[in-house]
Order: C-alpha cells, then sequence, then structure tokens
C-alpha cells in the first residue's frame, strides 16, 4: 500500500475478491480491433468497462487517480493503419512464411491481440506505482508496430548475429499426414525419442537423422526443411499405428482439431486465474517511479525457453529486478547459436539485464537456498513441467510458508483444462486448439505457424497475471498465486473465430487472405480494406516504389514487407528505433512509449 504521505492511496479491498479491479470503471476509445482484448480482459479483472469512449483509455476509481493509455498501430504517417500493414512492416509476415518460402500474414489479428495484452499491462504497472506510493503515469501509449518487434524480437537477434544460423533456413515444415487423412503435429525434446518413432514407422535410417536437427531448430528458425522420405512414411500408416509408435516411442502426436471443434469444448473460461492467499504484506517501498512502477521489486524467475523469461523480461522493463535461477553450469541454451560476443543472440533477445543464480532445485541444499531467496523477493515465476514444483516441495502452499506475501506464478501450458491434453508446447497447443485452421485462409491446408505465436502472446499473458497479481497484493494485503498458459493465449487470439464457429459461419478468412503481392524488386502488402481492389492492378512488374505509388495514386493503402529483418534497424516507418546491447546483439524498442 502506498503511504499516507501520498496524495493516491488506493482503497484496499476485502479479502473475499480476486479481482484487482474491483471498484474500478474504464472508458475506452480507440481502434476497436486493438481494444477488444483491452476490453474484455479489464471487464475479466473486475473493471466497470464503457466502450466508444471519447478518445484513449481512462480507468480510475478505487481510490486511485485516473491511469491512461493510448494505444494505436503506430507512428502518423507510417502507413501502418492496420494488423495486415503492421505485420507487413515488422517482419511477421516474412517469419511466418518462412515455411512457405516467401512472405505471408497471419490470418488471426496477432498484432493487435498482443498490443491490447500490452495495454493492459500498461494499465495495470500504473496502478501499482500508485498503490506503492508513486505519483500518477504520464499517459503510456502501446502500438502494434512495437508489439510486433517485440514479437519477431529472437529472429531479429539472430538475423544480427555474428554467425550464421546452426540450420540454413528452407521451406518446409509439419504438419504430416496419416494414411487415413489426419493431418497431425509430433513433439519430443529427444533425439532418441525421435528416432525411434520414426523407426517404428519404418522410416530410412538417414532421413531420420536428416530431419531430426531442423526438427530441432523448427522454434528458432521458423522453417523444418524435413527430408521428404518422412512425410511419404506417414501417408502409409494409418493414425492408430502412428499413435502406437509414439506411446511406444515416448514422442507425443496431436491430430489438427478444427475450429469448430475448439468451440465445441470452450468453457469460456479466463486466460488467467488468481487466488489471494495468507496474509502477510511486507512494508511499502517507495521506490515506485511513473516511468519504472515496479522498481524496488524482485522478481526470482525460473524459466526455460521463452513463455517464462520473457514474462520476466517485461517486469524487468518495467522496473523490476529480475533474478533468473539457472541449473549449475547455467542456462544451456546461453549457447544456442547463432551468437552476439559469445552469447546466444535468442537468449539475449529475452534474458539480457537479468541477474542470475545456479541452483540445482533436484538437490536438498540448493532448494533450502531457493527458499532464502523466495524470503526476500515479490514474485516467484516459474514454467517448470506441470507437477514438477509440488513434487519438490517448491509449490505456492510450500513457498509463501517462507514468504506470506508473495506473488505465485505458473506459465504453464494447459492450465488443466483439457483431460485429453498433449505436451505442452507451442506447436502442439497450436494444433489442439485450430490455430493452425485460423492462421491461414481458406482453401489452404490449416497448418500451425512455424512462428512461435502462443510462446510470445502466453509470455505476455503471464506478465499480465503477475501485474493483476501484484495489484490484487496490494489492495488485501496478501499473497496470491496467479496462473497463465498456452492455452489461454491461444483462446485470446482465437476469440472472434471461436464466436463465429460457434454459431455455425465459417470462421476462415477468405481465399489468399494478407498474402503480399510481388513486385519486380519485392512484395507489397494492401491494408485489408484495401486488398479487393488492389487486385485489379497488376504491379509485378514495377519496383515496389512505383507500385506503392501507383496504388496510393488511385487511393488505395499499401506497404513495402520487410523480408530481411536487419533491415529494420533503420526503418523510418517504425515508431521506435532498434539499438545494439552490450554484447552487440539487436534490441527492439520498449513496447511502451510515453506522452
Amino acid at each position: 500500500m502506498a503511504s499516507s504521505a501520498t496524495a493516491h492511496t488506493a482503497v484496499r479491498r476485502p479479502l473475499d475478491t480476486a479481482r484487482p479491479l474491483d471498484a474500478l470503471r474504464c472508458d475506452i476509445g480507440g481502434p476497436e480491433a486493438l481494444t477488444r482484448v483491452v476490453s474484455d480482459h479489464l471487464r475479466r479483472l473486475g473493471a466497470t468497462v464503457r466502450d466508444d469512449g471519447p478518445g484513449g483509455i481512462s480507468l480510475d476509481g478505487g481510490g486511485f487517480e485516473p491511469v491512461t493509455a493510448r494505444t494505436a498501430w503506430g507512428s502518423a504517417g507510417s502507413g501502418i493503419e492496420d494488423e495486415a500493414t503492421a505485420q507487413a512492416v515488422t517482419g511477421v509476415m516474412a517469419v511466418h512464411g518462412r515455411r512457405h518460402g516467401s512472405p505471408r500474414g497471419l490470418g488471426v489479428d496477432y498484432l493487435a491481440t498482443a498490443t491490447g495484452v500490452l495495454t493492459v499491462q500498461g494499465l495495470l504497472a500504473g496502478l501499482i506505482g500508485q498503490a506503492r506510493g508513486g505519483s500518477p503515469a504520464r499517459v503510456r501509449t502501446t502500438t502494434a508496430d512495437r508489439a510486433g518487434l517485440l514479437a519477431v524480437s529472437q529472429y531479429l537477434a539472430a538475423a544480427g548475429a555474428d554467425e550464421p544460423e546452426a540450420v540454413e533456413p528452407a521451406p518446409g515444415g509439419p504438419p504430416f499426414t496419416s494414411a487415413d487423412g489426419f493431418l497431425f503435429e509430433l513433439e519430443t525434446l529427444d533425439p532418441g525419442a525421435w528416432a525411434e518413432f520414426w523407426r517404428a514407422l519404418e522410416a530410412p535410417a538417414d532421413a531420420i537423422r536428416a530431419g531430426w536437427r531442423p526438427f530441432q531448430f523448427r522454434y528458432a528458425t521458423a522453417c523444418a526443411p524435413f527430408p521428404v522420405d518422412l512425410y511419404e512414411v506417414t501417408r502409409r500408416h494409418p493414425w492408430t499405428r502412428i499413435r502406437r509408435a509414439a506411446a511406444l516411442s515416448g514422442a507425443e502426436v496431436c491430430r489438427l482439431r478444427t475450429l469448430a471443434e475448439r468451440a465445441g469444448e470452450d468453457d469460456g473460461a479466463a486466460p488467467w486465474s488468481l487466488r489471494t492467499l495468507g496474509p502477510g504484506h511486507r512494508a511499502p517501498v517507495t521506490a515506485a517511479t511513473a516511468d519504472r512502477p515496479l522498481a524496488g521489486l524482485t522478481v526470482l524467475e525460473a524459466g526455460r525457453r521463452i513463455q517464462a523469461p520473457l514474462a520476466a523480461h517485461l517486469l524487468g522493463l518495467l522496473g523490476a529486478r529480475v533474478i533468473r535461477v539457472e541449473p549449475p553450469g547455467g542456462d544451456p541454451l546461453r549457447g544456442m547459436p547463432p551468437a552476439c560476443g559469445g552469447v546466444s543472440a535468442r537468449w539475449l533477445a529475452l534474458n539480457r539485464g537479468k541477474e542470475a543464480v545456479e541452483i540445482d532445485i533436484k538437490a536438498p541444499g540448493d532448494r533450502s537456498l531457493l527458499r532464502e531467496l523466495v524470503a526476500e523477493a515479490d514474485v516467484f515465476l516459474h514454467n517448470w513441467a506441470p507437477g514438477k514444483a509440488a513434487e519438490l516441495e517448491l509449490d505456492a502452499e510450500h513457498l509463501t510458508a517462507v514468504n506470506p506475501s508473495l506473488v505465485y506464478a505458473y506459465t504453464g501450458g494447459w492450465a488443466d483444462r483439457l483431460d485429453d491434453a498433449p505436451m505442452g508446447t507451442d506447436f502442439m497447443v497450436q494444433a489442439r486448439t485450430g490455430v493452425g485452421e485460423a492462421a491461414h485462409p481458406a482453401g489452404e491446408p490449416p497448418v500451425p505457424s512455424l512462428m512461435t505465436l502462443l510462446d510470445v502472446l502466453g509470455g505476455l499473458h503471464g506478465t499480465e497475471a503477475v501485474l493483476a497479481g501484484l495489484l490484487l497484493r496490494e489492495r488485501t494485503g496478501h499473497g496470491v498465486r496467479v496462473d497463465s498458459s498456452l492455452l489461454g493465449a491461444a483462446d485470446t487470439l482465437l476469440a472472434p473465430a471461436l464466436r463465429q464457429a460457434a454459431t455455425g459461419a465459417d470462421p476462415r478468412r477468405p481465399a489468399g487472405f494478407r498474402h503480399p503481392i510481388r513486385t519486380s524488386d519485392g512484395w507489397i502488402a494492401p491494408s485489408d480494406t484495401s486488398a479487393p481492389a488492389v487486385v485489379a492492378y497488376d504491379v509485378s512488374g514495377m519496383c515496389t516504389e512505383d507500385a506503392l505509388d501507383q496504388l496510393r495514386g488511385h487511393g488505395l493503402t499499401a506497404t513495402a514487407v520487410t523480408t530481411d529483418l536487419s533491415a529494420l534497424h533503420h526503418d523510418p516507418r517504425l515508431s521506435g528505433s532498434i539499438s545494439r546491447d552490450a554484447h552487440g546483439a539487436p534490441a527492439v524498442p520498449d513496447p511502451w512509449s510515453f506522452a
């Protein structure tokens, strides 16, 4: 809570609420595509929301001074005016299109969704800063172009590294097809399980060997050029045989579900959950500032890969001290190629600026050390495998016994909401929830994107959940457990499509939707509203600049598609500049800016 000396003391809420925005009101204005998620998530967190407000977004009540935000596609005059043009400029089309061999737009409004979640984060952070004694923040602006740069930050970092990719990017990737027509995704983190699965299906040994490396690095490169023999092998076997091979090998397979199937089982749950725990809120720290509302707070992060590290990275950008818990010898992903200054460029994209401590969580003595660190922390965040925390006595009930004021955060795969859920990784969740169908327009195979859509969006939801937990702690004086998941991220992303599917309407976009147009020296992407008219003009023989001039002369909106991510460093269309960190790795601008 803020001290009595501040003029912005929030009203403490009773314990029986797990909604941190109870008694607050919000007026929302701005582009509907960008405010859809803002409106929905603020309501789920307890605010009374009035859409179609006069301009920006204003949240107040419950003893708080107004917290204001603005959301936009990009800077005025940049040519970024909707989802399609934002994807084109920021490199999202380039990365998503790698598996196809040419840039492609995502059929879902991915950047609008991410921008909405980031906007909610900014609002929650502003309230936390006030409750901790800081002054009301200036207007925090979140733009879709910065959300796009954050989404491609790992790919951008690799493009600016000192060495090439470990696997040369080339078109290709899952899903595979069974003899009886089932499209499916395959997942394993174990090369032995990979080999056993394919041997059980009698795949050629050379194809098994050649396929592992592109499979292993597909998360990093957004493509997977598998030997054609592997696709042919699965087409010779029925789904039952393929599932048996997976069960025997330890690999996992998941049939691609449709949006209609997902809509039929959707429980309407929020994308995160919050639960108040025991009392014990520590004395207030007044280090918060308007621009760094989490200053003075400590986040202890035990995360691997993308989801939890990204969530903690954003908390660090808001001012928190972030300490990573790494295994003995350090996080092995520090050495993942390509490198900048001897450190993995991708790892730096999510972990620069964090402190680190090496702890063997399987060793009782090291677990005692972890508990000592937790006793002094404000947030403990992890994405361990389901059940691991309880097995090691490091779950919420164990750690809040050490620190009753702790916000305990788990970013997982499925949130225990599906009984038959496979491994909770990005591509498996995409397959199971219908993201593959939504990401591609009608007439195209419903294949999951090999861009890490849900890992990134899941990380954003993790940050949002932690901020909601910190605000709830300020308002109740109790510790809080928060859970977020890749499934919750998928539900947020797919909400409009699932509503259509639930009514029996076709949830997919029309054929050719968000397909860029080839010019003599590149690609252009029309805005969604201009796309139907653009097809009347043949620009294939024109250079990109002349093609854009012609279309704009007819009142149509289009922009050049970024195909080389390294060119983003000097792109004047962006609202923030890309810098270099101490290792020389590209660093994207913070997703928020201040008026």
